[in-house]
């Protein structure tokens, strides 16, 4: 593989273990660095990339945007807010939103939200139940509600009322919280992203969601990751026919510009009044126009259906090249989310990858990640097969 750099910048904090390539532009499913290598992005900019790269819908949208407003501050009314907030509450049968930057922001606003949740009935020290391997973001909140000593080990001390239960278990949360009256909420990801693509599975989601209504606990589901259609529905946990109190959305809502957003169900519509909670770029003029056209691109393009369908066509290809080889343990995810789990740690094969033009990730130091753009074709989906089983092949042997 051509390098760009061969060090880190000395100018730039060194926070990451980046591949050395610099990408310059793309077009749909492919990027090109400073040299002209091509790349098929298997990565989607880690979901976010939701119409791929210069989409001729949302481009001029933007571009038209840029003429009009870009950021005007909250101190206002943002039309564009009221339009999003209106398709996100159709699209997920909730009641409002509030409007930030990030996954992470939208997930602290989550906390804070359960947190006055309890107060307001009471509870001096409210605790949300979170889960093993969980990852909600880096803030020193949201780093504690995450189950990766990796993420918060050095960042001491961490915050208090968090309570921390297996997936997929309900036996587990109804015996982690036995007695404890401060329990106000459960937070979790649908599918697990950073955790290594860890499914819940949907009669659990079910039983999670009366064991909420039995106890009066707000159910919020980050779906920062697994939602906005990654699965082949607009939020993964509508696989299970529950619908949560509190979803944080990011990532793919934006098609790449900076925004997050907090879904709320009547429970959770009104607990926080003016001076509670704010942001001064969140539902800026410019990401809610973002917004609107990425959620309308889906719909005109039936991007929701390819998810699904490709989705399902590039899994049950990765089974039958990948699945039978000594040392994979298994494929998992659903739509455009997919994991290949390996019985060792394979980061190497991020850069080996980015070397035969695949751009994937690692999660979990063992779980290949594939969370593609939702514009990916069954052709671009067998190209992605094709150009990692030789690289596993390779590796396995070892």
């Amino acid at each position: 593989m051509t390098a760009f750099v061969e060090a880190a910048s000395p100018h730039v904090m060194n926070t990451y273990g980046r591949v050395p390539i610099a990408l310059t532009r793309g077009q749909g499913c492919r990027v090109w660095d400073v040299n002209g290598k091509a790349y098929l992005d298997g990565l989607g900019g880690i979901a976010v990339n939701t119409l791929g790269h210069n989409h001729p819908k949302l481009v001029p949208a933007l571009q038209h945007q840029l003429t009009q407003l870009i950021h005007t501050s909250n101190y206002y009314h943002v039309p564009g807010q009221e339009a999003l907030a209106a398709k996100l509450v159709e699209l997920s049968g909730m009641q409002n939103v509030f409007f930030c930057n990030s996954g992470l922001e939208a997930n602290e606003a989550a906390i804070k939200i359960a947190r006055k949740f309890g107060v307001d009935k009471g509870i001096a020290k409210p605790e949300i139940v979170v889960y093993e391997k969980a990852f909600h973001g880096r803030s020193i909140a949201t780093m504690s509600a995450t189950g990766n000593p990796k993420i918060y080990s050095g960042f001491g001390p961490l915050v208090e009322g968090f309570v921390r239960v297996p997936v997929n278990d309900i036996a587990a949360i109804k015996q982690a919280t036995e007695g404890n009256p401060n329990v106000v909420a459960v937070f979790f990801e649908t599918i697990q992203g950073e955790g290594g693509i860890n499914p819940m599975r949907a009669d659990y989601l079910q039983q999670l969601r009366q064991l909420c209504d039995e106890r009066d606990w707000l159910m919020m589901i980050d779906e920062v990751q697994c939602g906005v259609g990654r699965t082949g529905q607009w939020f993964a946990h509508q696989w299970a026919g529950i619908v949560p109190d509190v979803m944080p959305l990011a990532k793919g809502l934006g098609s790449g510009m900076p925004i997050g957003a907090v879904v709320a169900g009547p429970k959770a519509a009104t607990v926080l009044k003016p001076g509670n909670h704010g942001s001064t770029f969140g539902g800026n003029p410019l990401a809610m126009r973002a917004g609107i056209e990425t959620l309308r691109i889906m719909e005109e393009d039936g991007l929701l259906a390819n998810a699904a369908t490709v989705g399902a066509h590039l899994k049950a290809t990765l089974e039958r090249e990948l699945g039978l080889l000594p040392g994979v343990k298994e494929v998992r995810g659903q739509g455009l989310m997919l994991g290949v789990e390996l019985d060792r740690p394979c980061g190497v094969l991020i850069e080996r990858a980015a070397g035969a033009g695949l751009l994937l990730s690692v999660t979990a130091d063992s779980v290949i990640r594939l969370v593609p753009p939702l514009i990916l074709t069954v052709a671009e989906a067998d190209e992605i097969v094709a150009l990692l089983k030789p690289l596993v092949q390779a590796f396995l042997a070892e």
